[in-house]
């Protein structure tokens, strides 16, 4: 009998697989009771019920790891808060490696998950097999082994979620289809059911493989798309115990877990099958697709080979249900861009039951305060761009995302379907150069410049292979000559109106209050004083600024615009992106050049520093800023996009006996950690206040407007920051960095490195990390003590310092040529000598 509908309700979830319940669970544990979960047909109809049921730990971000290991830790005791059995076994889990490259990706994340708390052991083939006598490891190299990792039974799970949720006070209604999000001026209403409408203040929609369709019907992307997931289940195998920790070699692109006396392998294969197209039916519940034989033999073969004795046993069952999956592999945590009180918990790539714990807290803690409890923006569903909810997009690169989940995670690697979604008017001149493109926010942007028939979508390795040699040329000639990067991806926000001060004020830590052509980097924080951006913002009129933000945080930060416009009188925000190509002008001889091409005087008398001109280039025009991401003189020229190939001809053909040459982000990174720059979402993020971020110059106390976060600011003022973040070099340390590596100090570990790379013009590895310390992290602490980075399971020596180890005065920045012995930092000197 359908228990009546309830015409309002404080949170509605929108789903009953186990992250709508997790969800349902968190709230009421928050100690929420007003709690609504609406599922169309039964709970766990969806995926839920076919999932494998893994629980491992190890991720590749601190946040997303802490989240995993809090869902380990909650099934251990879920039974026991809610009477609930859920068939969790702490049984262990084993990852293989056959070639030296998955052994060292294994070294890496095993260094890594240390970092986040997480003990991982790397342990040899004969260990293997003493804990999974079924393995043949005539080819193992060694294998990653996490103690704390298992399985569990996903609906038994799930039905102890929902019976949390009940004790705690939620409702759960099945068979109450949502057909639509009532949404009204702005702000989420309710929903709209078979059974009539439900009046809400907050809702979330968790409705896997559904929820893209549901959000598009809002104007709103959350891009997924459903594909097929094979595995098989054998019949009974005598001697496997319970308790046989689950398996997973990568390379095979098999998983494999005891279940119930049999074995259950399942598999990532690198070309996936898409599926639902054309929509996921509604009715779509406890039913499987077709099996295909075919499809997964060559990867059973390989699991056989791995597992000989499958080829002894038949099987019971090949299933083949269809899992949800997102563009980059990462979850759709979050809330709505721009329709207050809606969220979303959905592309959980086949990590769902693993996740969920995790994901649920975040979720109920998100909803409950309206802002998340750490750093998520990886998982934030706001990182998507609008295109990416085309189905035909989703669809093409879903078929490769599959197999990415087990793909060696090379640096600086991206997809390789479904591109050239979004292109740089340069894109064809750069491709003829020899550019190597990787993808950010859909943007094709150059990683490094190869030889012409270099692969245009080819990736780095953990070596010092072609495309490091290459980025050390291009950092090279940035530090000796000029460069030219194609920043066209920067997005570019115009904010106009008689209270348009006023707002960016209120936004900005920093005084933007400055003269027509001044322009100001500042951060925008929360209420709680962590970063929700940094931006650079120039002043082009007197009710008119341009904020310029990177690709990845334009529909983030155009939310955030708009949601304090509202309340900021007479004031629009624009986003003007795709007007503008940027090319960004880099090196000593960066003023000779533009001097070449341009009438206008670039001296420091006439164009200073952060100031910005509109100038007469080639046949264009350009707003021309004098700033910098590379710690050199330079110039970023913001171009009308159809005159942009016509000034990057224009400085090429001027600038072939200066040396003049293109640039990737490889090296565009690399130049920028040895200066010290910050990158957000790496380096700084929304739980980072610029007091810990070392970002105190941008902080104008006394300015007279108010900026959102400055109380916060306040209590930190004048102390020593507790925790903090600090340069590091590894002089002596052979094996590359790329972030994530533990730092330890007199053999303690005491943080990890965000982001790395290796410095060219100090002959090092370079990296930025936060470290802790009860009694502040001061210069005093550092000088103190005796650093090492983990890098793969091996320490090396490293320098640690609060300021830049590359001309932290500046003076390249000014045009003021210094020898590079006087502008590398003494300490790093010393010990280089």
């Amino acid at each position: 009998m359908h228990t009546k509908l309830p015409s309002h309700a404080e949170y509605v979830i929108v789903g009953g697989g186990i992250i709508g319940l997790s969800i349902a669970y968190h709230l009421t544990r928050l100690g929420h009771r007003d709690v609504l979960l609406l599922e169309r047909d039964q709970l766990t109809c969806g995926t839920t019920w076919h999932a494998a049921g893994l629980v491992t730990q190890l991720r590749a971000s601190e946040n997303m790891a802490k989240l995993a290991q809090y869902t380990a830790g909650l099934f251990q005791e879920l039974e026991e808060l809610t009477g609930q059995s859920t068939g969790f076994r702490q049984c262990g889990s084993i990852t293989v490696a056959a070639t030296p490259e998955r052994l060292e990706e294994l070294k890496r994340g095993a260094s890594m998950g240390r970092s986040f708390g997480l003990d991982v052991d790397i342990i040899d083939a004969a260990e293997a097999k003493r804990r999974v006598p079924m393995l043949d490891v005539a080819d193992v190299l060694g294998a990653a082994w996490i103690a704390s990792d298992g399985k569990t039974n996903p609906v038994d799970t799930a039905r102890a979620f929902a019976t949390g949720a009940r004790q705690g006070g939620a409702k759960i209604l099945e068979r109450t289809p949502v057909t639509r999000i009532l949404v009204e001026n702005g702000r989420v209403t309710g929903v709209e059911t078979v059974d009539g409408s439900v009046r809400a203040d907050k809702v979330v929609i968790c409705a896997g493989m559904w929820t893209r369709t549901l959000a598009a019907d809002l104007n709103w992307t959350v891009p997924l798309h459903a594909a097929e997931h094979f595995y098989v289940v054998t019949e009974s195998m005598p001697g496997l115990a319970p308790d046989t920790p689950t398996l997973r070699d990568l390379d095979a692109c098999m998983y494999a877990k005891e279940d119930a006396g049999k074995l259950l392998v399942g598999f990532f294969e690198p070309k996936g099958k898409p599926w639902g197209m054309e929509g996921i039916p509604r009715d779509f519940s406890f039913e499987s697709l077709p099996d295909d034989l075919d499809h997964i033999e060559p990867h059973l073969v390989n699991a056989m080979r791995r597992l000989p004795g499958l080829a002894n046993v038949g099987l019971q069952l090949n299933f083949n249900g269809p899992e949800s999956f997102t563009p980059d592999n990462r979850f759709l945590l979050g809330p709505a861009p721009d329709i207050a009180g809606l969220y979303v918990a959905s592309g959980f790539n086949s990590c769902g039951i693993e996740s969920s714990g995790g994901a649920g807290k975040v979720m109920a803690e998100w909803m409950s305060t309206g802002m998340p409890a750490s750093d998520y923006w990886e998982m934030d569903v706001r990182r998507a761009m609008p295109f990416q909810r085309n189905r035909r997009y989703l669809h093409d690169r879903t078929g490769e995302a599959v197999g990415l989940l087990y793909a060696l995670h090379w640096p600086h690697k991206s997809p390789s379907t479904a591109r050239n979604v979004r292109v740089s008017p340069l894109h064809h001149r750069l491709a003829a150069a020899g550019a190597t493109f990787g993808e950010a926010a859909g943007w094709e942007r150059t990683q490094w410049f190869g030889p012409a028939d270099a692969p245009a979508y080819g990736h780095a390795t953990f070596g010092r292979d072609g495309w490091f040699k290459a980025s050390r040329a291009e950092h090279e000639a940035t530090r000796s000559e000029v460069t030219l990067f194609d920043q066209t991806s920067f997005a570019h926000l115009l904010v106009q109106g008689r209270d348009a001060l006023s707002f960016v004020q209120r936004l900005s830590t920093n005084d933007v209050d400055v003269p027509i052509g001044r322009i100001v980097y500042t951060p925008w924080l929360n209420e709680r004083g962590g970063m929700e951006s940094d931006v650079t913002i120039a002043r082009t009129a007197e009710h008119e600024f341009l904020v310029v933000t990177a690709a990845v945080q334009r529909v983030r930060d155009l939310a955030w615009m708009r949601l304090h416009a509202k309340r900021a009188g007479h004031v629009s925000v624009t986003d003007v992106s795709s007007g503008y190509a940027c090319l960004s002008v880099m090196g000593p001889r960066s003023r000779e050049l533009l001097m070449r091409v341009s009438p206008t005087d670039f001296s420091d008398a006439t164009f200073p520093f952060a100031t910005a001109q509109e100038i007469e280039i080639g046949y264009g025009m350009a707003l021309a800023f004098r700033m910098t991401f590379v710690g050199e003189l330079g110039w970023e020229l913001h171009i009308p996009v159809e005159q942009a190939l016509g000034v990057y001809d224009a400085l090429v053909a001027a600038g072939r006996d200066l040396g003049v040459r293109d640039a990737g982000y490889v090296a565009l990174n690399t130049l920028r950690l040895e200066a010290g720059y910050r990158d957000w979402g790496a380096d700084v993020s929304d739980e980072d206040s610029p007091l810990e971020a070392g970002l105190g110059f941008t902080i104008a106390w006394n300015k007279s407007d108010d900026f959102i976060g400055r109380s916060v600011l306040e209590s930190q003022r004048g102390q020593t920051p507790r925790r903090r973040l600090v340069q590091f070099a590894a002089p002596g340390a052979a094996p590359l960095m790329f972030g994530t590596e533990p730092v330890w100090r007199n053999g303690s570990p005491v943080g990890y490195l965000r982001s790395a790379g290796y410095g060219h013009t100090l002959g090092c590895g370079v990296g930025m990390g936060y470290l802790q310390c009860e009694n502040g992290v001061s210069a005093d602490w550092l000088a103190k003590g005796a650093f090492e980075i983990e890098i793969a399971g091996e320490r090396h020596p490293a320098i640690a310092s609060l300021r830049a180890f590359y001309d932290v005065n500046r003076t390249r920045v000014k045009g003021e040529w210094r020898k590079l012995e006087d502008i590398i930092a003494p300490e790093l000197l010393r010990v280089k000598s």
